[in-house]
Order: C-alpha cells, then sequence, then structure tokens
C-alpha cells in the first residue's frame, strides 16, 4: 500500500510531524518494501490554502492513505474527494507510523481533527 506520512525531515527515522497541511515533509512509502522518497512540501508557508494544496500535492502521488498528527476540514475534504484514507494521532518516528499502521494500531478517521485556520497569521482577528 502506497502512504504518505507527514514529517520533520526527510527519512524513515525522522519525526512525525503533527501538522499536515504545514508540515516538512511528505514521505512517500511503500509499506510492503519500505521504498520510499521524500517530497519537501512546498506549501508549508503559504498564508491561505496549505491544508488544500498539501492535500492536492498528496492525491498526486496516488497514495492509498495519509498518517498525519492532525488534519483540517479543507485538506480532510480534499483528501476524502481524492479517495485517500486518513489516519491521524501518529506519533514517534515514520517507520514507528508505519509499524503501527501495519499492525492496525492507528485508527482511520472520518472528519477533520483541528478547526478551520485562516492562513498562518490569521486567527484571532
Amino acid at each position: 500500500m502506497k502512504l504518505v506520512i507527514t514529517a520533520t525531515k526527510d527519512d524513515l527515522e525522522a519525526p512525525i510531524d503533527p501538522r499536515f497541511g504545514r508540515c516538512q515533509y511528505f514521505i512517500v512509502v511503500d509499506s510492503d518494501t519500505l521504498e520510499y522518497n521524500a517530497k519537501e512540501n512546498n506549501q508549508k508557508n503559504a498564508t491561505g490554502g496549505a491544508g488544500v494544496q498539501a492535500a492536492q500535492t498528496v492525491a498526486q502521488t496516488q497514495a492509498d492513505a495519509v498518517i498525519t498528527g492532525s488534519v483540517g476540514p479543507n485538506a480532510f475534504q480534499t483528501l476524502q474527494a481524492a479517495n485517500i484514507k486518513i489516519f491521524t494521532g501518529a506519533s514517534g518516528t515514520v517507520k514507528n507510523a508505519i509499524d503501527d499502521f501495519k499492525k492496525g494500531a492507528l485508527q482511520e478517521t472520518n472528519t477533520s481533527t483541528v478547526q478551520s485556520h485562516h492562513g498562518m497569521g490569521g486567527r484571532g482577528r
């Protein structure tokens, strides 16, 4: 299965990045062979729409599932429209998340896990 996992660095030993839309890297990995490649998240500094843009980037990888810490409503809808399963609450390293996924220890989410944001500085205005 092709997984995309949000990470703070570009390898399997990297810690999970708990943010989806503003994560540092997407690790695209085959859960069976552990072959992977890392894609820097070019949307991480976007002033708005980072979640949707990140979800579109993930959809282009033709991933079956995303593993992350949390996902907002717009990214959730975009991933869902692309038929990509979403697993949230992941922690530890990318490798740990793959192992947890294979053991069935991660729960698929059926809703966003954070409220909508309006850019990097838009909260509270």
